[in-house]
């Protein structure tokens, strides 16, 4: 049988050590590390979340259990009290640098959205996390309440998340829509929350097409002829125009053939069927479907520090992760959800098997042929 390294060393090559290196030089600060180094506290961090330790405690002894074990990947022996230090102390900028790395090797290998739009899709949209404000004091939210808010831009292609920034729970959704980057050509879709009709008259400047729902309390006239539905589920295809505002939107009233709800969608295509503008909102029920996987998989809601460095450290290593799991998906194309594939590196990382075996696909069964020996048994 061929010699094969532990799925965790090969979950570990998909992260280059010399461009880790790299970043973590131009990131360090302080003193130069003794008896430790970043590498092992990413590698570390990494474990947590693959593993699910509840504690640094938890983790650091089940480092010592597989210390023969993480020998090969080059990590120094690990304590709490450092790891906890490293975590508070180094700044998170590192594993930042080296989510938006990773976040272009993934991009390559994606799949495309399923839409005929030929931009790129981005799906806003923003998730409270909660915290004890005596353990956590800057995050402020209420008198006797901690929380931080999580911003997140999807790409509809592969579901990556591209754009991400942490907050206090105070900020509004649309402060951080606004200092985005976004290219034009490409789609934006959101929900009512970021309604702001200065902000979409910026993007239609730009070139930039969006999709969202009108607020039920919108003040719009109609103008100009309607289009002629191209569906039966769509009641009307008409343009608008907002007060005080000299730029006009499309305003398609569609009712959900399922559920039979009327929805009013806003956008400022002029090309978009207005079926396919329905389905593009309906896509963005994918960045929920994020939130919840991330919540529920990944250690992103109890932290192992306290500090805003060490939250965010742990924030951007568990979004490499989700980068990780989502390249091996596409590379391997796994059939099954990322949390079977979760799963399946969790029952499997410490075993010496091809990453490769462990991710095809099961083989068909066959038809079992005829022994002649199994007659001598009749």
């Amino acid at each position: 049988m061929g010699h094969s390294s532990t799925i965790l060393n090969q979950i570990a090559s998909f992260f280059p050590r010399h461009d880790f290196e790299k970043l973590a030089r131009k990131h360090h600060h302080g003193q130069k590390f003794r008896s430790f180094n970043r590498w092992s506290q990413f590698l570390a961090m990494t474990i947590a979340q693959l593993t699910s330790r509840k504690s640094l405690r938890d983790l650091v002894s089940n480092l010592a259990v597989q210390k023969s074990r993480l020998y090969h990947l080059g990590m120094r022996p690990t304590s709490r009290a450092t790891l906890a230090r490293v975590n508070e102390q180094q700044p998170y900028e590192t594993f930042k640098a080296m989510f938006f790395q990773l976040l272009h090797k993934c991009q390559a290998n994606a799949p495309k959205h399923r839409f005929k739009f030929k931009g790129k899709i981005y799906l806003l949209d923003a998730t409270m996390v909660n915290l004890c404000l005596s353990v956590f004091p800057w995050a402020n939210y209420r008198k006797t309440k901690g929380a931080m808010k999580l911003h997140f831009g999807l790409d509809a292609s592969g579901y990556l998340p591209v754009f991400m920034d942490m907050t206090e729970g105070k900020k509004h959704e649309i402060e951080w829509a606004r200092s985005l980057n976004l290219p034009a050509g490409s789609c934006v879709v959101f929900d009512r929350g970021f309604t702001d009709y200065t902000w979409y008259e910026t993007l239609d400047k730009r070139k930039i097409t969006f999709v969202t729902r009108l607020k039920s309390n919108a003040k719009v006239y109609r103008y100009g002829n309607r289009r002629k539905p191209d569906s039966p589920d769509v009641l009307e295809d008409q343009k608008i125009k907002i007060p005080g505002y000299q730029f006009t939107f499309r305003r398609i009233i569609y009712v959900d053939p399922e559920t039979g709800i009327e929805y009013q969608f806003v956008t400022n295509s002029r090309k978009l069927k207005a079926s396919e503008v329905a389905a593009i909102y309906k896509e963005r029920w994918q960045i929920e479907l994020f939130f919840k996987w991330i919540k529920q998989q990944l250690k992103v809601k109890t932290f192992l520090g306290t500090s805003e460095n060490a939250v965010l450290t742990q924030l951007w290593i568990a979004l490499c992760v989700y980068l990780m799991l989502s390249y091996f998906k596409f590379m391997a194309k796994f059939k099954g959800s990322l949390t079977q594939l979760l799963r399946l590196l969790q029952l499997n990382i410490f075993e010496r098997r091809p990453l490769a075996d462990l991710l095809k696909p099961p083989d068909k069964p066959g038809k079992t042929q005829f022994s002649p020996q199994l007659a001598l048994w009749n």
